[in-house]
């Protein structure tokens, strides 16, 4: 879709006497003015900003299809798109892929109108099987839904006793055995020790790793948004988990440990700590992310006391005659993930980034 040949122009003014409304492909020199309207657009997420769209290109080579709608020089709406060709996973367009919330963020119902006509026509025209839309919340009455995830958001409070007490009494008992066992915390510059724990913990759950240098480009592509907080014992590598900051929220989005962290309780005093630290900072949300309904993850957010929020993931089929299904629980990769869980870390580092590049 060219910047040019493919506006969507909605004929004629409307009744206030503004301009037309119109969508246009993003280019660079719309960066600054497509983030200032992620930042005050209420619907907008963290993954709705651009970096991603320089981050999915440039570790993963997926084409980016970006398009916003504007009036009069001013954008009402945006969707960030990224055209997806494997030959294991399929053809598609997502909005976001590599995130957990995407879709139209728009100011206005002629917006959200004129960027879902105008991703439709794209997803035929580039005869994707599937368009996809990660929403929050239920969009489109036409598109078919998908209910497997869940989100899991709780508030912060400025005060630290405050924090712990909400956390229930179990819970509880496992961050204070952390803290028992002597582990420490500090913010990582690098991402080296990070991608340590995170690809051994994701080998262990069998499946691919993304190459470090994805992570590398997050941290250069959102600067002090994102940040790895590491979990140390006399030294010793625990756990590490890199995060995200939008707006008064904290994203802990990939994380993992080494095989200590368990008897140590690492990863439940990493939690504590991020949280504890995201208060100190003003930080007044905490969005411990998705989690598929009834999984391991789900029962660990929720003994925390974080109640699910369904997540709506939305479908307009174009050549696929039924909904797409990558997830660990579809039966056909139960063999794959079985062989993988039993890789040595070193090989799935080398050859899980050649596959979680289009796991999208």
């Amino acid at each position: 879709m060219s910047a040019e040949a493919d506006m969507v122009p909605q004929p004629g003014r409307n009744e206030a006497g503004e301009g037309a409304l119109r969508v246009r492909d993003f280019s660079p020199s719309d960066r600054d003015r497509w983030d200032a309207f992620v930042d005050a657009c209420q619907s907008a997420t963290f993954f709705h900003r651009c970096g991603w769209r320089d981050v999915i290109q440039q570790a993963f080579r997926h084409k980016p299809r970006y398009m916003y709608a504007e009036r009069n020089g001013r954008i009402e709406g945006i969707l960030p798109l990224v055209h997806l060709r494997s030959l294991l996973f399929g053809n598609a367009l997502i909005s976001t892929p590599f995130c957990v919330y995407g879709g139209i963020a728009a100011a206005t119902e002629e917006a959200h109108s004129a960027l879902a006509e105008a991703a439709r026509t794209l997803a035929e025209d580039l005869r994707v099987d599937y368009l996809e839309y990660r929403n929050r919340e239920r969009r489109d009455s036409d598109m078919v839904s998908k209910d497997l995830y869940v989100t899991f958001r709780k508030p912060l409070f400025a005060d630290p006793d405050a924090n712990m007490q909400a956390i229930p009494r179990k819970q509880r008992a496992m961050v204070r055995k952390g803290i028992k066992a002597g582990l420490r915390s500090e913010v990582d510059d690098g991402v080296d020790r990070f991608y340590a724990a995170y690809a051994e913990s994701v080998r262990n759950l069998g499946t691919p790793v993304f190459g470090i240098r994805y992570f590398r480009l997050l941290k250069e592509a959102f600067g002090d948004r994102c940040d790895i907080l590491t979990i140390t014992k006399d030294g010793r590598l625990i756990s590490s988990v890199l995060s995200f900051y939008f707006r008064d929220e904290v994203l802990p989005y990939y994380g993992g440990g080494v095989q200590e962290a368990r008897q140590v309780k690492g990863n439940d005093f990493m939690y504590w700590e991020l949280m504890r630290r995201s208060a100190e900072r003003g930080v007044r949300a905490f969005d411990f992310g998705r989690s598929k309904v009834d999984s391991g993850s789900y029962g660990f957010k929720k003994n925390w006391g974080f109640e699910p929020e369904a997540l709506h993931y939305q479908y307009h089929l174009v050549r696929a005659g039924e909904l797409p299904d990558v997830s660990p629980r579809n039966p056909k990769y139960r063999l794959f993930i079985a062989a993988w869980k039993r890789l040595p870390v070193q090989v799935s580092k080398l050859l899980g980034p050649m596959v979680a590049r289009n796991l999208g």
